[in-house]
């Protein structure tokens, strides 16, 4: 039984406020990837949002031990965390933020389908699997429609989008790792401490091989960008989130944040001035559907368990 309130006015305004902050995040990245390369602002971002965390903890008086038996899978879920972000600090290099927005929001059926395979409990039922070949027939209409334009296949979009999807995958298999292993036990702080500091330790690595004028000093409105993802969307939304969930149903709050891809297409094209085409949209509204059938059906079960 869910004890959890239902969504009242104010939760689901602050949730449409983090859906939106979560989906402007791929544009906010190509806003600025001219000066400073995707790769260089996330590391920063999580660098400056791991030592936010630390000090949210010390504030809080939390202990972060690692002797509790989830340092080896906090370091592979951190692992997993750096790597989707690598894959898609380079993709948005190569692909539109609409794009990247809704392929890499493919995660909740990568998700669905890891912990099927790993947690008895959540196997799949029919409801679940429709969403499923819903969810893959949008990837599949809007690959489908490059292949059968008029136009010439642009072999780099193609990769952009490709790679949205592997990290959409690489983001599923850490929230496996992370929701079967004693990470499910640990606090928030600590669970999002060991994603965000792995990831700025392999980006900030990577840095040395970024294509030229990536490198500091950077300008006022880059810095601007960075500190805004680190603060507002690295931290403080998470913080607002973990909140939310411990307050809220979540089941419910886990079909609300399906606004996510929908304001980054939104970014995009009023923003960006991205195209967007009939083929793309009607592919993501089949996505949007597959993983709103998947998590419905997935969280429904659970507030019955």
């Amino acid at each position: 039984m869910d004890r959890h309130k239902a969504l009242d006015p104010f939760a689901i305004s602050i949730m449409v406020v983090l859906c939106a902050l979560w989906g402007s995040n791929q544009g906010i990245l190509k806003l600025t990837a001219r000066e400073v390369h995707p790769v260089l602002q996330v590391g920063l971002r999580c660098l400056i949002a791991s030592l936010m965390i630390v000090a949210w903890a010390a504030l809080r008086r939390e202990k972060l031990y690692l002797r509790d038996g989830t340092l080896m899978p906090g370091l592979l879920a951190g692992a997993l965390f750096a790597g989707e972000f690598v894959i898609v600090a380079v993709g948005i290099t190569y692909t539109t933020a609409s794009h990247m927005s809704v392929f890499l929001y493919t995660a909740p059926i990568f998700t669905a389908l890891g912990l099927h395979l790993r947690v008895p409990e959540e196997r799949f039922g029919r409801a679940q699997w429709s969403g499923v070949v819903l969810a893959f027939g949008g990837v599949f209409v809007i690959f489908a429609a490059e292949f059968v334009s008029d136009k010439p296949i642009d072999p780099v979009q193609l990769l952009g989008d490709a790679m949205a999807i592997v990290g959409g995958f690489m983001w599923a298999a850490t929230t496996v790792i992370i929701r079967s292993t004693r990470l499910a036990e640990a606090s928030a702080s600590k669970v999002t401490l060991y994603q965000l500091a792995m990831a700025a330790a392999v980006l900030l690595a990577c840095t040395p091989w970024l294509p030229s004028g990536n490198s500091l000093p950077i300008s006022g409105l880059a810095w601007a960008s960075i500190l805004w993802q680190a603060a507002i969307i690295a931290f403080a939304s998470y913080i607002v989130w973990f909140w939310l969930m411990k307050t809220y149903s979540a089941s419910k709050l886990s079909i609300a944040s399906f606004l996510t891809p929908v304001f980054g297409v939104a970014f995009g094209v009023l923003v960006l001035d991205e195209p967007l085409t009939a083929n793309f949209a009607a592919g993501a509204v089949l996505i949007l559907v597959g993983i709103a059938i998947v998590n419905g059906a997935f969280t429904r079960k659970l507030s019955r368990a």
